[in-house]
């Protein structure tokens, strides 16, 4: 069987069907509580994408999960999270 990949907009649409799940995530309500940390990761994000790297690229995933000290899904789900309401414009 094929594995399903999911582009970013597959990604922030699974998880949007999640959000009742992911609702008080200590880890979404730690950017939403704090939009200067969205920010921050927002300014990560944009500068990954200023070295030609996707913010859902397993390079961009693996250094926001080390600096944030997650795992790489965690990671990954924050992103897509903070991309979706904080930085559409992240790639």
């Amino acid at each position: 069987m094929t594995p399903i990949r999911l582009s970013g907009t597959g990604l922030a649409l699974a998880l949007a069907l999640a959000m009742p799940a992911l609702a008080n995530s200590p880890l979404l309500e730690s950017v939403k509580n704090n939009p200067q940390r969205a920010k921050a990761l927002c300014s990560e994000l944009k500068a990954l994408n200023a070295q030609g790297l996707s913010y859902t690229s397993p390079q961009a995933v693996a250094q926001i999960a080390a600096r944030q000290g997650l795992s790489n899904t965690d990671a990954e789900i924050l992103s897509t999270y903070v991309v979706g309401l904080y930085c559409p414009d992240v790639r």
